[in-house]
């Protein structure tokens, strides 16, 4: 049985007792209370969860993806760069659509347009993976009814169309004289403040990630073992807090260890890390020079690439090389290793000394 309270600002105030549950609400208006209670009674007779007012009055799908983002940033867990550009995008392409309409169809179409304006078949995955990822905690952590249904048979019409599916993996390795060349540009560079060719050796010798390399700091460098302490490693399920260990060695034919005492050497400031540049504008420097050395289709997250296959090609063992690059899933870790045929060559060599 509900009951109303009028209070001393106008409002009403509702209170519902049913079966062992409580729950109130405070309402403007007497009319907007009473079908609250009466929808919460509904609710509590079917054994589900009552829906709070605010979030019950949610129609559009966007409205569900600033709940997300709203309840993850309440336990410490806001988007991070890559998620929040994805939710960013849904919310203008699919925002102002009707959660009761968001179904198969209108999913489908969602991505016949997405794939029209160049997403590939791993993004667009990526993109249905979010939409039930919203839809889900809705259904889960608020009790709304949303159906997540849609979305897989969505997904399957998708990867039957060829939308939906595994990305290319990227195999592309820069040759030594690429490198050469790239390095050769920026240490002739008098203009150039940031150290890119140093940071290009180091990234090859380290397999490091462009952010990882920029925030690398001197503290965290263990000069009698030789080792660096790499903070917050991506990982795919908890980013904060996974730290890890790297050795600075000669593997990859450039000296880690002896590339962080040329910085040492060059140290100015008291700054503590090791390389302290912004990573995008190494990146951006990275871009311009390879386009005016007309070095086609080289990413920098392609020299990470590049270090883990040297690695594999000095005669690592995929434990052992884990222990460098961070990859803790070893099936992940095998789309890095495109190694060259004529170094077969050489670890046979080496074995069989």
């Amino acid at each position: 049985m509900a009951t109303y309270t009028k209070l001393s600002s106008g409002s009403w105030r509702v209170q519902v007792r049913r079966k062992g549950r409580y729950v109130s609400e405070t309402f403007l208006r007497r009319d907007d209370a009473r079908r609250w209670a009466t929808e919460t009674e509904r609710q509590v007779d079917r054994g589900e969860t009552p829906t709070k007012s605010r979030v019950a009055r949610l129609k559009t799908f966007g409205e569900l993806i600033d709940l997300h983002i709203d309840d993850m940033c309440d336990v410490g867990k806001s988007p991070r760069r890559s998620k929040a550009a994805a939710l960013a995008m849904l919310k203008r392409q699919l925002g102002k659509c009707n959660v009761a309409a968001l179904d198969r169809e209108r999913l489908i179409r969602f991505g016949r347009e997405r794939a029209a304006q160049g997403a590939g078949p791993m993004t667009l995955g990526i993109d249905i993976g979010f939409i039930k990822l919203v839809l889900s905690h809705a259904a889960a952590v608020h009790g709304l009814p949303v159906k997540v249904e849609p979305v897989d048979l969505a997904r399957i019409a998708l990867k039957r169309l060829g939308l939906v599916g595994k990305g290319c993996e990227r195999d592309r390795r820069p040759t030594q004289d690429e490198l050469d060349r790239l390095i050769a540009h920026f240490d002739s560079n008098p203009l150039q403040i940031a150290p890119v060719g140093r940071i290009i050796r180091f990234a090859v010798a380290t397999a490091m990630r462009q952010e990882e390399i920029c925030k690398a700091r001197w503290s965290d460098l263990e000069n009698r073992t030789r080792m660096l302490l790499i903070r917050d490693r991506k990982d795919p399920r908890n980013k904060k807090g996974n730290n890890q260990r790297i050795p600075l060695f000669a593997a990859t034919g450039f000296d880690a260890w002896a590339i962080v005492e040329e910085q040492r050497a060059r140290r100015s400031n008291d700054d503590d890390r090791i390389f302290p540049f912004n990573h995008k504008s190494v990146g951006t420097a990275f871009r311009r020079a390879c386009a005016d050395l007309s070095i086609h289709d080289l990413h920098f997250h392609d020299l990470r690439h590049e270090g883990t296959s040297r690695l594999f090609e000095a005669g690592f063992t995929i434990e052992q090389v884990a222990l460098v690059t961070g990859h803790k899933d070893w099936k992940m870790l095998r789309r890095y290793t495109h190694l060259k045929p004529e170094m077969l060559h050489t670890i046979q060599a080496a074995n069989a000394a």
